[in-house]
């Protein structure tokens, strides 16, 4: 977004109070979202990485089975990606009700080439990534991910799809959107804004080894120019709701 349209607090008696109220707002909805999911994480990886099995041994099996009843599996799967939902949903309500410029809520509107955007941003993100991660467990520095362990039944492809999309509409709403928006409004420098939303990505993805908290560091940083250079969330939403339906049913259309 260009300097002209970027958030801003304004002068004047309520200034203090304004960003008191921002930096309450970003810890209270980190401390919802995912900033305890990075705390938790990282907490995740020390077990594993004390373990006696090598970490390169061990499995990080995502989309796990919520239940043994298989009626009530795809219940609790479909409430999982409704909290991630609500999630991005909070981030875009907080910044629409308490939009900073006219630009930014024009900038929310989706577009046909917003499609043709996330694809490309799928590809460059996803092809190396896969590469980057294969490398990775090759030399111990990551779990063997597992993209799910959902049972073979009809809803199984279905509900990968709605997760997959879940995951990409909460993260890019609350770490992109939200989260540099916000730290702008305080007058964070750019570089610092990098840093943040990149290094809490990479948190959160930390319980599959260190290289998934590098791999997403990288994709941060992308994303955030991506963001930064043309104010669009949707290809970024639109990118990597692709490349996790491409890995969730993927994998589980091959085993």
């Amino acid at each position: 977004m260009s300097t002209k349209n970027e958030p801003t607090i304004r002068h004047g008696a309520s200034a203090e109070t304004n960003r008191s109220a921002l930096c309450w707002e970003i810890l209270i909805v980190l401390a919802i979202t995912f900033g305890t999911s990075g705390l938790r994480a990282i907490a995740r990886l020390v077990e594993a990485s004390v373990s006696p099995q090598a970490l390169n041994q061990q499995r990080a099996t995502l989309n796990k089975a919520q239940s043994t009843l298989a009626w009530l599996d795809p219940a609790l799967q479909l409430l999982s990606s409704g909290v991630l939902v609500a999630w991005g949903g909070l981030a875009m309500f907080l910044l629409l009700r308490h939009a900073p410029t006219p630009a930014l809520v024009r900038h929310w509107r989706l577009r046909t080439r917003d499609w043709l955007h996330g694809a490309g941003l799928a590809a460059i993100i996803g092809l190396p990534g896969l590469a980057f991660y294969a490398a990775a467990v090759h030399l111990g520095l990551s779990k063997q991910v597992v993209p799910t362990g959902l049972a073979e039944t009809w809803w199984r492809i279905p509900l990968l799809v709605v997760n997959s999309w879940a995951n990409g509409f909460a993260e890019e709403l609350v770490v992109v959107a939200w989260l540099s928006t916000r730290l702008r409004q305080l007058r964070v420098g750019w570089a610092w804004v990098f840093a943040a939303t990149a290094i809490l990505r990479g948190s959160y993805h930390l319980y599959q080894g260190y290289s998934a908290g590098v791999g997403n560091i990288v994709m941060g940083l992308i994303y955030l120019w991506y963001f930064k250079k043309t104010g669009r969330i949707w290809p970024l939403v639109i990118g990597h709701g692709l490349i996790d339906t491409v890995a969730f049913v993927g994998y589980a259309a091959l085993y």
